[in-house]
């Protein structure tokens, strides 16, 4: 790519055809990520504002709940969500970033906001589902932007200013929709909540370029995106590879949003408010580690150093770090427990920006950034997915969370692993013979 003083242009040649993108100038990138920063930061807010809900007595009463229903309820988000991930991906690739986000941010504050007017289970799941079905857009798109607008001695930092708003969301959602249940209702929370979102919109459609290809460039986009073959996808060792270090990192944060609060509650003692701010803290943490490490990554790649060399580092030692969490399960003292578990979480920053740009940026052939990461995002979906219900059911089995964080501290160790032996440069998806990237 070109410096970033300069206009850049990534081409796709099909005959005579060429599609153009061009680069935004230095501020007004920075100022788009940083806008994507925040349409993440209202998606993660619209997601888990459910949370808040199901523990509010008039929320159950209303809907007559049992903790089967809050349980369908709570997963009903990724059942849309990993099963759009692909196709959004896809799309675009195909369509562009600017439009196929716009329409999906209006559809899920839409829905957010509907929530509140739900007045039966089956409406609920309902505007669950299409929560998740609209918001499967956002990490495909974003990490389509930025591969697009920022070379490799950027993207760290610029996935670890992205990944502030991923962080920070469950850190704010949880406990500002708790706030706007008490000074009003659950109904109100989730109008508010989504209708305050779409204020989002305003610099998005003005800000961003629209990048849909004319007419006449659309045959060589699509062929541009489909440059590199789904069996070429599939058959990368690389690309499994990153499934299962996605998957590794995410059952951990997953477990954090669902199961951690109610182990410092219940076994650790702590009130509510306490359990809130820990919780605040731990993922706080994990959000400036992540840009810090994502920073320095960059630093030591633009002074010479080999950028698949240096992000994997970040990210084995961001895992080594994260599993220290197995010390506070196995400590009597509750000040040394809260101790690791900010320190874990917050030490997998040093993998999460880096991680995410190796494996969906670094070693991604370029046309085939919003196909990858789809695929990469089925694996969240599945930690998503399977980490409140395996680590719930461990808790049944053994009676206590230490089993739950012995299976956490195993797949910090698989995840360690793989990004050492299987995330090589040689075993990425083919790009065939005649493609510019």
């Amino acid at each position: 790519m070109a410096s970033t003083s300069e206009a850049a242009a990534i081409t796709a040649n099909e005959g005579m055809t060429v599609a153009t993108v061009t680069v935004p100038p230095v501020w007004k990138r920075w100022s788009i990520l940083a806008l994507l920063a925040v349409g993440a930061l209202i998606a993660f807010v619209d997601r888990t504002s459910i949370s808040s809900a199901l523990a509010t007595a008039s929320f159950k009463e209303h809907f007559h709940l049992s903790n089967l229903d809050r349980g369908w309820i709570n997963s009903a988000f990724f059942w849309s969500y990993a099963a759009l991930q692909i196709p959004m991906g896809w799309v675009v690739d195909r369509y562009g970033v600017k439009r196929a986000y716009t329409i999906c941010f209006v559809v899920w504050c839409a829905a957010s906001a509907l929530t509140g007017l739900a007045t039966t289970l089956a409406g609920l799941i309902v505007m669950r589902l299409i929560v998740g079905a609209a918001e499967a857009v956002v990490v495909p798109a974003s990490y389509r932007w930025i591969r697009n607008n920022f070379h490799e001695g950027e993207s760290g930092t610029a996935v670890g200013l992205y990944m502030l708003g991923n962080k920070f969301g469950p850190a704010i959602g949880a406990p500002v929709a708790a706030w706007l249940i008490v000074a009003y209702d659950w109904r109100a929370m989730f109008v508010i909540t989504g209708a305050v979102g779409l204020i989002w919109l305003l610099p998005w459609l003005f800000m961003v370029k629209n990048d849909l290809p004319q007419k006449s460039e659309m045959v060589a986009v699509r062929a541009k995106a489909s440059a590199v073959p789904l069996k070429n996808i599939l058959a990368s060792p690389l690309v499994w590879g990153t499934l299962v270090v996605n998957f590794c990192y995410n059952y951990f944060t997953f477990y954090c949003m669902t199961w951690m609060p109610a182990y410092l509650v219940e076994h650790r003692g702590l009130s509510l408010a306490k359990m809130g701010l820990y919780s605040f803290f731990s993922f706080a943490g994990i959000a400036i580690v992540a840009l810090v490490a994502g920073w320095t990554a960059d630093k030591l790649i633009a002074r010479g150093g080999d950028a698949v060399v240096v992000r994997k580092s970040f990210v084995v030692a961001g895992f080594l770090v994260a599993s220290t969490v197995i010390l506070g399960a196995k400590t009597d003292s509750t000040a040394t427990a809260l101790f690791w578990n900010v320190f874990s979480l917050s030490g997998l920053g040093l993998a999460t920006a880096n991680n995410l740009a190796l494996c969906r940026l670094t070693l991604i052939p370029k046309p085939a950034v919003g196909v990858v990461t789809g695929i990469q995002q089925v694996a969240v979906s599945l930690a998503g997915m399977v980490a409140p219900i395996l680590s719930g059911w461990l808790l049944d089995v053994s009676g206590g969370y230490t089993v739950p964080m012995y299976v956490i501290f195993a797949f910090l160790l698989l995840g360690a692993l793989t990004t050492l032996f299987v995330l090589r440069r040689d075993w990425a998806p083919k790009v065939p013979e005649g493609v510019e990237l």
